[in-house]
């Protein structure tokens, strides 16, 4: 927007972590220069995944760290005295929520143009020519976009019946973060909230093709995840500190504390737990139609 608005300005009411990132990667395109195409492609693709496991896990181990070292990327991007301390250093540690990058700091570069701004401060309310601020100022606008307030749902508000039962979603737990306990034949994709999103649609895609497989051998028609602990720990599916995940929570069933009801966010785990574990595990019943049900679904 800033390329063609005159001026654009990002208030917000409190800082979130800003990294720039480079559009185009050259790491694949040296590969590709040396290595035929498929090798490149395989060992740009471990690599880049290895990066997002090491700046996640990096930042979990030591925030203070990798505070410093955003704080310090800011700086350089940003002119000199820019308050970075103000409007890009979060009350939080780093992955307590999600990371913004942004694409060859265009951001930054729109803010040293004197293209865009950002504000950090809380609406008091709407005026005639913009918005008022708790701080007492007003910022003048033509166009306000607004970009808060996403309320998340389940399976897009889809409403599941079981036996003409309707499910309530909360009283049910995840297995391995694709299917639903007492949810026969229910299986979906919900990404990574630390690592790009495909990553998980892959293995999910995997498994599932594993599972038809799976059944298509022994002669099964239904599976359905059962919990075998009725005692297990419950916890909400993304433990994360941003606001509209955690207004949602309640909605969604949960995840557990042990064996495939636990929801990892962890590529690397979930690479074995999908790509390579068995199917056939005590947490899945699997059963085969009668005659009678298959007469029934015609």
């Amino acid at each position: 927007m800033a390329e063609t608005a005159e001026h654009v300005t990002m208030l917000q009411r409190s800082p979130s972590y800003v990294l720039p990132a480079p559009r185009q990667d050259p790491f694949p395109l040296m590969m590709r220069r040396v290595l035929p195409d498929t090798w490149a492609h395989r060992l740009t693709r471990a690599v880049n995944i290895n990066k997002m496991v090491l700046l996640y896990k990096g930042s979990r181990r030591f925030p203070r760290y990798m505070r410093s070292l955003v704080r310090k990327a800011n700086i350089k991007a940003l002119p000199e005295g820019y308050a970075v301390d103000t409007h890009f250093n979060p009350a939080y540690a780093p992955w307590d929520e999600r990371m913004c990058f942004i694409p060859d700091g265009d951001m930054f570069t729109a803010i040293a143009d004197g293209r865009a701004s950002v504000v950090t401060d809380r609406i008091a309310r709407f005026t005639r020519t913009g918005i008022l601020l708790e701080s007492g100022a007003e910022l003048e606008a033509d166009v306000i976009v607004t970009a808060t307030g996403l309320n998340m749902v389940p399976f897009g508000k889809m409403l599941l019946h079981v036996d003409g039962e309707r499910v309530n979603l909360p009283d049910h737990v995840f297995y391995k973060a694709l299917m639903v306990s007492d949810i026969p034949n229910f299986v979906f994709t919900v990404g990574y909230v630390n690592a790009a999103w495909t990553l998980k649609a892959d293995l999910v895609a995997l498994w599932m093709c594993r599972l038809l497989d799976h059944m298509d051998r022994h002669g099964y028609t239904t599976v359905t995840p059962t919990i075998e602990n009725s005692a297990m720990t419950r916890r909400p599916y993304i433990d994360m500190g941003t606001g509209y995940v955690n207004r949602a929570m309640h909605l969604f069933p949960k995840q557990g504390t042990e064996g495939p009801w636990v929801a990892a966010q962890d590529y690397k785990k979930d690479r074995r737990l999908l790509g390579r574990d068995p199917i056939a595990d005590t947490a899945l019943s699997f059963s085969a139609a009668t005659a009678k049900t298959l007469k029934a679904v015609r």
